[in-house]
């Protein structure tokens, strides 16, 4: 039996390449998934908390912040302050301490529960590309 040693040898080069890649991919949509959590309500502890001082959060038309990065299509981005995969948990994490999870951040740690911060992280999820 022939075996094409140019096919493979090319598809083992492009094999750690193509897995890079779609590493960098947002992850689908159920492992953004947020059990028992309150989009809307994520919304509302957003506006209280002030995060629209920093970050221009679509849902709220003032203020636009622009000291933080948009939070415009977050639920498209693959990681969170370009450091973190962006799952879930970690999402709650960091919305309610991101100090602890990225020293040196400019983020501040927020006045959120647990139960507000994955009501964030869940409106955040909401937030993609029409």
């Amino acid at each position: 039996m022939r075996h094409d040693g140019g096919f493979l040898f090319a598809l083992r080069a492009l094999l750690p390449l193509v897995t890079l890649v779609a590493a960098c991919k947002p992850p689908p949509d159920e492992r953004q998934h947020m059990p028992q959590a309150d989009p809307a309500a994520g919304l509302a502890a957003i506006e209280r908390v002030g995060c629209a001082a920093c970050h221009a959060i679509p849902g709220l038309n003032w203020p636009k912040g622009a000291l933080g990065p948009s939070l415009e299509k977050f639920g498209d981005q693959g990681m969170i302050a370009g450091r973190l995969p962006n799952r879930p948990d970690v999402l709650a994490h960091f919305v309610r301490a991101a100090p602890e999870l990225v020293p040196g951040t400019t983020m501040p740690a927020m006045p959120l529960n647990e139960k507000e911060a994955r009501d964030v992280a869940a409106y955040l999820y909401t937030l993609r590309a029409k």
